[in-house]
């Protein structure tokens, strides 16, 4: 345990990122991955099927680099003591009571309404098989 406790004081050190802390004091700075390559983009075109032309990848490139780095700079807000929130609406399950509407038309006046011809209260409709 001592020697990746070490290593990951030296990747903190190496990182330029806020640590997060272990419960004996030593800090640790996970690796991110904030620019991009052409090639990690195309590589990512490929696993969602997607092709790209060349400005595509150069696009790509950097807008999903910039995305990264926005992340990178989320995570590294404090959010100890924030409560974790589902929705911010404030609003609680809000159903309503079933309620029958009289005004609904009738089983035979909805069949009655069928160009094909009605059976012991079931719409005849041709055959599938033939």
């Amino acid at each position: 345990m001592q020697w990746l406790q070490e290593s990951a004081i030296e990747a903190s050190m190496k990182a330029d990122q806020s640590p997060v802390p272990f419960e004996d004091g030593f800090q640790y700075h996970p690796p991110t991955m904030t620019q991009l390559t052409p090639d990690d983009v195309r590589h990512i075109a490929k696993l969602a099927r997607l092709r790209l032309s060349e400005e595509e990848v150069t696009k790509y490139t950097t807008e999903l680099t910039k995305i990264l780095q926005y992340i990178d700079m989320l995570s590294k807000i404090d959010t100890k003591g924030v409560e974790p929130t589902a929705q911010v609406t404030g609003l609680e399950n809000s159903f309503r009571d079933d309620e029958l509407n009289a005004d609904l038309p009738t089983r035979d006046a909805m069949l009655s309404t069928s160009p094909l011809p009605v059976v012991d209260h079931q719409i005849q409709t041709p055959s599938a098989i033939g």
